[in-house]
């Protein structure tokens, strides 16, 4: 994670060297009449108006943004402002007048921002102080100065366009980040549920076949070992083969099926060659755990239907059951695996599944399709 930041930081350093180096050589291709490139004293006065630019920028990009504005502090930040563009245009002046010469015949270069005092007549030096309007000195001083300012102020709208959007993203990215840490913690805690609901009613189901035959009760703890091999290691990943799926719910009904009656009437349709497509795992045998659950009674007739297969792109997975609801003292499996299924389809495949369930005519009836050809199950 750092070091993408720090690419990221880099790059966006990159960017303002590029742009300033474009500011920069501005002046060499600006050319005037008799000028076709600025260099030596013309150049040399732009220099000054360069730097001037850059101290206005970063002492606001780097500073003034982060201690004022960002604490809605904006009296200081103005105030702040107001100083540091009197200081600079003042050293920009001084840097004019002490520093840096004149060009050829006392011109002033295009592209720099020109200190005070009246503009030498072209080709013709200063202008005779008879010929000088004290007036008009005073309006091109004033013109000066409002061109100045609003050239740093631009700048320093500039600075806070850019880091107030830089801002924008950093917090944009770290809301992303937060949502995707709290959807992973919140799927963890989901399969964590799975596993112990799973076990619950898979011994749940050996229990009772244990008073029925205790050979069949044996084998069936034999079979859980098997299964549970599948929940510990394979639904750890985020997807597994459609085959493997299929293998586990195969394993998993032959294992419940082991208590069943004659009266319990079992319509088992899985695909025999299913494809390796890949799946979040544990998201059929919910409907599976439900329907032995209140699908069967003792001493009445009851059926389940599953039919799991594959067509276009989408995996349906259709399971019917008798409807035998358990009454409140029967709190095997505390019915948490279809809520936790809805959620965990919710995660995992928005806006590319449908669930159905309910009862109807005394059959408990769910069809879940999920669509495996654009889904997101790089969550785990």
């Amino acid at each position: 994670m750092m070091s993408k930041k720090n690419g990221s930081r880099d790059f966006t350093w990159l960017i303002h060297i590029a742009i300033w180096a474009v500011i920069f050589s501005t002046p060499l291709f600006s050319p005037r009449p008799g000028h076709p490139l600025h260099g030596g004293v013309d150049y040399a006065r732009f220099i000054p108006t360069f730097i001037s630019f850059l101290v206005i920028f970063y002492a606001n990009y780097l500073f003034l943004i982060k201690k004022y504005l960002y604490k809605k502090d904006f009296g200081l930040f103005i105030l702040w402002n107001i100083l540091l563009i009197a200081v600079v245009s003042l050293l920009v002046h001084l840097s004019f007048k002490f520093f840096v010469p004149m060009g050829p015949e006392g011109q002033m270069p295009p592209g720099s921002i020109q200190g005070p005092g009246p503009r030498p007549g072209p080709g013709h030096g200063p202008r005779p102080p008879e010929l000088q309007m004290p007036h008009k000195e005073i309006f091109d001083k004033i013109g000066h100065l409002g061109r100045n300012t609003l050239i740093y102020i631009g700048i320093v709208s500039v600075a806070i366009a850019l880091k107030m959007t830089e801002r924008w993203y950093k917090d944009e990215n770290k809301r992303k980040e937060m949502e995707k840490a709290t959807a992973e913690a919140e799927l963890a805690a989901l399969k964590s549920q799975v596993n112990p609901h799973f076990l619950f009613n898979t011994l749940n189901n050996i229990y009772s076949l244990i008073q029925i035959d205790q050979d069949k009760a044996q084998e069936a703890v034999h079979d859980l070992s098997g299964l549970m091999r599948h929940v510990l290691y394979e639904s750890e990943r985020p997807t597994v083969p459609l085959a493997s799926e299929t293998a586990f719910l195969q394993d998993y009904i032959k294992l419940m099926s082991m208590r069943c009656s004659p009266d319990v009437r079992l319509e088992i349709n899985l695909p025999e060659t299913p494809s390796d497509i890949q799946i979040a795992p544990m998201l059929f045998l919910p409907l599976v755990e439900n329907a032995f659950k209140h699908g069967i009674a003792d001493g009445e007739e009851s059926f389940i239907k599953v039919d799991l297969h594959e067509e276009g792109g989408f995996v349906s997975c259709l399971v019917e059951n008798s409807n035998h609801p358990k009454d409140d003292r029967d709190r095997s499996g505390s019915g948490i695996g279809i809520q936790n299924l809805c959620r965990r389809l919710e995660m995992l495949y928005p806006g590319n599944h449908s669930f159905e369930y309910g009862t109807a005519q005394d059959v408990y009836r769910c069809l879940l399709r999920i669509n495996t050809t654009n889904p997101d199950t790089s969550k785990t």
